[in-house]
């Protein structure tokens, strides 16, 4: 039986995200980011819904909507990015994988929208994404990183890299950690098996900018990582 859903919920899946990637690139093409956000918002949550999955948000109250912060959550499968597209609040983007983006024609709408591909295998060319981002931040946008740099193989949170801490301390930014709990269990990154269940997006304690500043790049890594690894959950 698990089979047979999976199949329904991949068909199912990937028409609506097909559907969606259309739909966004329409909304680009005549309005401005800020306009047709919360419409990609709304598909992406709706997107959850049509996979009988159910999305429960917890800390989203101390946040506040219009002001810039550096999120980080675990990453843990491929639902993590549209889940965190369509949960995080405010106007963000975030940082993916250039290898993921090559999938279809995912990769250039995503850039279109605002979203700025990083090639993980290069430490020169991911460096210059991090200076990149750095110049987009000190405008004022939110942006969203997954500081592990790749999913989990076996549900246990991974090292975290570097960069994304030097980034925060270069823009002087607030990190607001995010724990991702459910998804491991919802799609294995070694898994085609997609099973309907429960998962939960919760915003830990912001750590301010005060912190930020005053501790090392590796000290900012390992408090945000025991961070994340507090919010998450078994759901």
């Amino acid at each position: 039986m698990k089979y047979l859903v999976s199949v329904y919920l991949w068909i199912v899946g990937i028409l609506y995200f097909v559907i969606f990637l259309f739909l966004a690139l329409l909304l680009s093409l005549v309005f401005p980011p800020q306009k047709y956000d919360p419409w990609i918002k709304s598909m992406l949550r709706y997107f959850f819904k049509i996979l009988w999955v159910q999305v429960e948000v917890e800390g989203i109250e101390q946040l506040q909507p219009h002001k810039m912060y550096l999120y980080m959550a675990n990453h843990v499968s491929l639902f993590d990015i549209p889940l965190l597209g369509g949960y995080v609040p405010g106007f963000v983007r975030g940082i993916e994988a250039r290898r993921q983006n090559q999938c279809l024609r995912y990769g250039w709408v995503m850039e279109r929208l605002g979203n700025i591909p990083i090639d993980r295998e290069n430490i020169h060319a991911s460096i210059k994404t991090i200076h990149y981002t750095i110049n987009i931040m000190k405008n004022g946008l939110s942006m969203i990183i997954l500081p592990e740099g790749h999913r989990t193989l076996d549900g246990k949170l991974r090292p975290f890299k570097k960069l994304p801490f030097y980034l925060a301390k270069q823009v002087g930014c607030e990190i607001a950690p995010i724990g991702l709990s459910g998804l491991f269990s919802l799609k294995k990154k070694d898994s085609w098996i997609i099973r309907p269940t429960n998962i939960k997006l919760k915003f830990g304690t912001v750590i301010p900018i005060e912190d930020v500043n005053s501790y090392s790049v590796v000290e900012l890594r390992d408090i945000v990582r025991n961070r994340i690894q507090n919010l998450i959950e078994r759901v």
